[in-house]
């Protein structure tokens, strides 16, 4: 069977969900930093706390996560979870109760 390169089970989308300390000064350059670093690579916020990015496929959303892990705080708890297109499509979103659609998927330049 040829399947195309870009299909809804190949692309996939990270999601970074933390929960870090911000008591002290400290902790909250360490958050921001954090932050900006992801915002850096491509993250967006998508609710406060957890950010997304939209990978072409499994072996590119492996990178991503691996540069997360490197700057990863040293306190607080920070999941990762990576979702096909296909799942993160039917995911059921609402803005109250008013039901809203899912970010388009995002259009990627890719080089060969």
């Amino acid at each position: 069977m040829n399947f195309s390169r870009l299909n809804a089970y190949r692309i996939m989308w990270v999601f970074v969900m933390y929960d870090l300390p911000t008591e002290t000064k400290t902790d909250r350059k360490h958050a921001a930093k954090f932050r900006k670093l992801m915002l850096a690579d491509g993250f967006a916020m998508f609710q406060f706390s957890l950010y997304i990015r939209h990978c072409s496929s499994r072996e590119n959303a492996d990178v991503h996560i691996r540069r997360v892990k490197k700057v990863l705080p040293t306190k607080g708890n920070v999941g990762i979870i990576c979702l096909t297109d296909k799942q993160f499509g039917m995911m059921e979103l609402f803005r109250g109760a008013e039901s809203v659609a899912t970010p388009n998927t995002v259009q990627q330049l890719e080089l060969f």
